[in-house]
Order: C-alpha cells, then structure tokens, then sequence
C-alpha cells in the first residue's frame, strides 16, 4: 500500500468496507479534462497576501467527517487531507485574504454521530462540508438543508447525497462503475461474466447496471447471490469460475472486505482462463499488495474507477501536499478513492470559493455552484458543473452529474490506467441506446 503518512443506500458501500441498501439512475457527465493542473497552483491562485495576512484577517471554516477508529468503515485518511490542505492553503497567503479554518469530525459510522458533526459543522459556522463520508445522508441533509449548507463532494454512501438539493456530489457512485465495468469486460473481450454479487436489494440493482452494460455484446450475465459478508466464499468462487473457459470472466461486486475474502477463494481454485474484475474501491492497490502483487491472482486483474489510476501524474498533488503538510501517522493513501474524492471536493470548493472573492458564505457557494460554468478538477475528473441544464431529469439521483469512469488493470503489481482519459457510461445509466 501506498501511504503518505500512514492511511476505507448506502449506495452499496464500494470504497468503504460494507454494502447496503437501494441505488438509482444517475445523471449525465462533462467533456474530458484538455489539462492536468495540481492543487499547488490551484491554492497559489486563491492566496490573497502572505501567511500573515491569512491569519490577520476573519476566517472561512469548513468541515470534513469521516468515521475512525470503527474497523472496517474507517476513512481516517479523508480528514487528515483535509487538515493538511487547510495548512497549505494559509501556508500559501490563505483564500482570498482569509485564513481557511478545516474542522474536522470523526462520524463514528453511526446516525448519532453524523448528527453531532453536523450540529458541529453549524455550531462553527461552517460554509461548507467538503469531502465528507457518511451512511446517514438522512440525519445529515434536513441540517443543511434548513441551515443553507452545501455538502461538496461527499463519497456517495447514501442516496441523500444524489438528491438533496445542497448536495454537489464529485463522482458516479456505485451504479457508474458497475457500468463501467461491464463496459470494460466487453472491451477485453469477455464473452461470458459471471457477478458474484451480496444477497441483497441493493445487489439486485446492481445487477441491472453490468447487464445494461454487457447488453449490447450479447452477454447476459450469470447472477451468483452471495452473502454480503461472509468468511467462506469459496461456493461462490467455483460457481463464478464454472467450467474456467477462454474468455470468461468474473465480477466482484462485494464491498472490500468480502472481496478480499473472495479473492482468498478464487485463489484456491487456481482458474487457467478466467480473469477477475471489480472496483475501485471493492479492491485498490492495497489489496493487490495484501494478496502477492504480480504474483497473487489480482496481477492481472481489471477495475473500473471514478478517477485515474494512483501513478497518475493527476495525484502529484495530493502527495505533495501529504508529504509536507500532514502531520504525524495520517493515514493518507493516495489510493484510497475516499482520500482521492476529499482531495477532489477541496478542488471544487477552493476553486468556486477562488470565483467568489472575499464575500464567501455558505449561500452564495450554493448560489455559485448552481449558476457557474465547468470546474477544472486538474484532469481527476471531466469539468464539473451543477447548473440546471447539466442535470439529467431523474427522481431518484436529480443531483448527480458525473457519468464518466476510468478503465485500470494490474500491470507488474500496480494499477494502471489502461486508456488515456474517461468513458462515459450515461447510456447505461439512463438506459438509453448506445
């Protein structure tokens, strides 16, 4: 694992450590990124005056929550970047002639304890909540919501976050990378999948998403129910891997600690042909480390991500920044799509906040964020942008306007991009003719 310091609806809980509950149909994406920019020149660009003006003058607080210290939810890394793009922002001369205050909440993966951030995210005066992860999107979005607070890129855990109307999620969420990753089995030549997915409603939905996706190569998925947390997948594994022909290929759509125990599983059956696939986030490069690298049974395996690969030049920034301004055993994982995602939001939030000047409030964010045109997220996303005519008519997901994955497989131990910028999935999504 790559760690800089040290270093995991519920909308399926890809990334984090456990699934969970319904999904729903996403809206649209932006064109691809013409540039890769770092945070460096991004926050230089927000600066107003030295480090000592920064600390003269009133400040903007903003919160990040994660939970810590729970097991396997753990996102420790969200906040500790956080904390230390507060510290480079007023290392760099502060945003727009004020000191940036980073508050952050450990959300302790339980209602009560998003309750208690939230409540503390107001008591502070927060503008904003950037970069958050948290299940509870009930107990959190009625708060902000009567309090004018926009929520900036949160991880996508709960459906709240894909409709609440102070929400500005940053990436497509489960649904998109299970299209992706049908789109991508297809692209190397899958000719039949099988998806070993949790016993679950939300596993029912997902299921709909790769089939959408695998349609229009003629795949019809095989559909392997199995229990959303379990010690023994090895049932699954055989069923998955079958008679282990050419061209065949399997889909792990668990969270990540039964994925690891799938791959445990899959391992043991020793297949010739099949090729594994997942997510991002279900398995990332600490998991190819934990399971032999080159050598363990992810060495070749694909993932579908929201973002590009770790050894993408794209993150020099974040590992800049971890390297110089975190403080002690942070838990910061370049890898982590959650540290990834914080890194993201500030992206947003600094940038609209750079577009505002010095009059910065919650409500004038919102106002921004709803009127403005594309924000350069320095190529970890397509520009971004949430004005009326960029969301897709949707019920269930009216805020969500990133449709666009990246394509990764394992080469010699590491993820890498497989192809040079993003895929839209929209089509899929939406269940549009391709």
């Amino acid at each position: 694992m790559r760690r800089l310091g040290q270093s995991g609806a519920r909308f399926g809980r890809f990334g984090g450590r456990r699934s969970g509950t319904a999904l729903g149909r996403l809206p649209s994406a932006r064109a691809l990124a013409a540039a890769v920019l770092t945070l460096p020149a991004a926050l230089s660009a927000t600066g107003c005056g030295g480090p000592a003006d920064a600390a003269t003058s009133g400040g903007i607080t903003v919160m990040t929550w994660a939970p810590i210290g729970t097991g396997g939810a753990d996102r420790p890394g969200m906040t500790a970047l956080a904390e230390a793009i507060g510290r480079r922002v007023n290392a760099e001369g502060g945003l727009s002639g004020h000191r940036l205050n980073v508050i952050t909440c450990n959300e302790h993966d339980t209602a009560a304890g998003a309750d208690a951030c939230t409540r503390q995210a107001v008591d502070a005066g927060a503008v904003a909540v950037v970069g958050s992860s948290s299940q509870y999107g009930d107990s959190i979005f009625p708060v902000l919501q009567n309090e004018g607070i926009p929520y900036i890129g949160g991880y996508g855990l709960s459906a709240a976050e894909f409709k609440s109307p102070n929400s500005y999620p940053v990436n497509g969420g489960t649904p998109a990378l299970l299209a992706g990753s049908g789109r991508q089995l297809i692209a190397e030549g899958c000719r039949s999948v099988a998806v070993v997915r949790p016993d679950t409603r939300a596993g029912d939905v997902m299921i709909g998403y790769l089939a959408r996706a695998l349609a229009p190569a003629g795949i019809r998925p095989t559909d392997i129910r199995a229990p959303e947390q379990s010690t023994d997948y090895a049932p699954a594994a055989e069923q998955a891997i079958g008679t282990d022909q050419p061209h065949h290929c399997v889909t792990a759509a668990l969270a990540a600690d039964p994925t690891q125990t799938f791959v445990d599983a899959y391992r043991r059956r020793k297949p010739a042909h099949t090729r594994l696939s997942s997510v991002i986030g279900s398995f990332q490069q600490s998991v190819v480390d934990a399971t032999g690298g080159s050598s363990g049974p992810l060495g070749d395996a694909y993932a579908a991500s929201w973002y590009p690969a770790e050894s993408s030049k794209v993150w020099d920034g974040l590992r800049d920044t971890a390297r110089r301004y975190a403080v002690g055993d942070t838990g910061i994982d370049p890898s982590d799509p959650g540290v990834q995602t914080t890194w993201v939001a500030y992206r947003v939030f600094l940038e609209t906040a750079k577009r505002l000047g010095p009059e910065i409030g919650s409500r004038k964010l919102i106002e921004a964020l709803d009127t403005q045109g594309p924000l350069d997220t320095g190529g970890a996303t397509p520009p971004l942008s949430w004005r009326l005519s960029d969301l897709l008519a949707s019920v269930d997901t009216p805020r969500l306007v990133n449709t666009s994955v990246t394509f990764q497989a394992v080469r010699d131990g590491q993820f890498t991009d497989q192809q040079r910028g993003f895929t839209d999935v929209r089509w899929v999504l939406t269940g549009a003719i391709p």
